[in-house]
């Protein structure tokens, strides 16, 4: 099975091409900006018809789509998540290779639900930040493209490689200030919000499953339980061994922040938030993942405590 890859050196990418490479039956080809990828195209500036005559060359049976932006302003997100996906959806189109489409969603396309309820594919999408809705923009392109496609909406991906900037990655990089500065009190704010997480490993077995099947539409992959953060905190000091008192910082909820590996006397500072909540989710996400069960034959096998080893393991060797 021949495989066009974009976005194989992202986060999500990474373990996916992993996933690939290590079925003896697929032929992977990567394409993306870097200078890693076998082929460079630029897909929010890469013409539809440049993108054809590559896939005509190719000839690919699945195209599978990880690249994207999760961060920077509206016009860029609408860039990278919007109009790339244009571009591919286009260039799938005029092409006469016949490939089916897997499309990497998010869980920030739904926006706030209900606490103690599960989100399954069929609820109403309300994004709450540009992300969200240049994903969801994304996700309406290729349902109404009239290709053969299916859309993964990924909820909160956890494990090795978690990029520093998110929450999981704040908290394993505040604790790990905190011991390497000896300091017996963790501050913290923002651990009141409620996900969904999912080792990226297990998405990696989500999008080789959906390549292979006959899946269209929308399909969920998380885990199906909430987690608070302030419970995932919890977790990471006894992973790490860290025997300090943890203290949630009062204030509205917002971006992680700590107080460690300072002076006393010097006072505590943050960032000010755009929105209470950055993803645009509201306090509470849970994935409703029978689809997922049903006809992708998946089930996630990691759990949150040995995803969040591996992302403390990265991080204490920065100590």
């Amino acid at each position: 099975m021949r495989v066009l890859m974009i976005g194989a050196n992202g986060y999500l990418g990474r373990f996916v091409a992993d996933r690939l490479l290590a079925d003896p039956a697929v032929q992977l080809t990567a394409l993306g900006r870097g200078d890693d990828a076998d082929v460079r195209f630029d897909l929010a500036s890469g013409s539809p018809g440049a993108l054809t005559r590559f896939l005509d060359a190719v000839h690919p049976g699945v195209v599978i789509n990880c690249a994207g932006a999760t961060r920077g302003g509206a016009r860029e997100l609408a860039r990278h998540n919007t109009v790339a996906v244009a571009t591919v959806c286009e260039a799938l189109r005029r092409s006469g290779c016949g490939a089916r489409l897997v499309q990497i969603g998010c869980g920030a396309e739904y926006g706030p639900s209900q606490p103690g309820s599960s989100t399954a594919e069929d609820a109403v999408p309300r994004p709450g930040g540009p992300y969200g809705v240049s994903k969801l923009a994304a996700t309406e392109l290729v349902l109404g493209s009239g290709l053969d496609a299916v859309v993964l909406r990924v909820f909160s991906p956890a494990g090795p490689g978690t990029p520093a900037g998110s929450p999981l990655g704040r908290l394993a990089e505040a604790m790990r200030r905190a011991m390497q500065s000896g300091d017996g009190e963790l501050k913290l704010g923002g651990l009141g919000a409620q996900r969904d997480f999912i080792d990226v490993r297990d998405v990696a077995r989500a999008v080789h499953a959906a390549s292979l099947s006959a899946a269209q539409g929308v399909i969920n992959i998380g885990s199906g339980r909430a987690v608070r953060l302030r419970d995932a905190a919890a977790v990471l000091a006894r992973v790490a061994g860290y025997g300090g008192a943890l203290h949630e910082l009062d204030g509205p909820p917002g971006p992680l922040r700590a107080s460690i590996g300072h002076p006393r006397s010097e006072p505590d500072h943050a960032a000010p938030a755009a929105h209470p909540y950055p993803d645009g989710c509201g306090s509470w996400q849970q994935a409703d993942v029978r689809t997922a069960r049903d006809r992708l034959g998946w089930r996630p096998r990691i759990n949150l405590e040995e995803s969040l080893a591996d992302i403390w393991m990265e991080a204490a060797c920065r100590i």
